[in-house]
């Protein structure tokens, strides 16, 4: 049973029409119905085969205009690089409590950092990590010896992306508080840094198709040609 509040967001929104990333990010903030301040993400479908390694496009981009959401950040390092990690703003720094936590069940955690010497006691974690995107990967800049570059990055509006098993990715780019211009240039940065990625081997349309949406509100297609320059 749809709320009062979706009915009258999806009255707002015309089901049959693709609009463009600029009204779409005006009218994200206009069908939102939570009284939170809803995460905005992105999906976009690519025409890519991610079974194949070189086609499983995976990355990260500093957002210009951040998330919105500050995000916590476990620095796993050798005693050496603690005390940089701390001054950059690291949540949590630590490796060997770290690792029995994680094994424990412990995941409270959005973004894990880790030094390459520490990457083998690391690999253990894969299947509870790696499910939950939270494994470090030098793609991504998370397997750093410069530690307070990493950290600063993801506390400055870095995220990290990769496609999933259907092809698609999904991110969020902002909160429904921000300016829609903000909303804009966020999913223009994201979109950009994917399209760089552009694998030689993808055959046919690469960007197939694109949507947003607020946190449980309606999806608003948008038309890809408008994000192509």
């Amino acid at each position: 049973m749809a709320t009062k509040k979706r009915k009258v967001a999806e009255a707002k929104l015309d089901k049959n029409k693709v609009y463009s990333l600029k009204e779409a990010s005006n009218l994200v903030k206009d069908i939102n119905c939570t009284k939170f301040d809803s995460s905005v993400d992105l999906h976009i479908r690519l025409g890519v085969d991610p079974k194949k390694a070189d086609q499983a496009i995976r990355g990260s981009v500093t957002l210009p205009h951040g998330t919105g959401k500050t995000k916590k950040v476990l620095v796993l390092c050798t005693p050496d690089k603690e005390a940089s990690a701390r001054e950059a703003g690291a949540d949590f720094v630590g490796l060997d409590e770290f690792i029995q936590k994680i094994e424990a069940g412990w995941t409270d955690i959005d973004v894990i950092v880790a030094t390459p010497a520490v990457m083998p006691k690391i690999g253990k974690l894969g299947k509870i990590l790696g499910p939950r995107n939270l494994m470090p990967n030098p793609k991504t800049g998370t397997v750093t010896n410069d530690v307070a570059a990493a950290v600063n990055e993801v506390k400055g509006g870095k995220i990290t992306f990769k496609v999933d098993k259907a092809g698609i990715i999904h991110a969020s780019i902002g909160r429904v508080s921000f300016a829609s211009d903000k909303i804009e240039q966020n999913s223009l940065e994201l979109i950009n840094a994917i399209i760089r990625l552009k694998p030689a081997t993808a055959k046919g349309v690469y960007l197939k198709g694109l949507s947003m949406a607020s946190t449980m509100s309606p999806g608003i297609v948008i038309d890809t040609k408008t994000v192509q320059n």
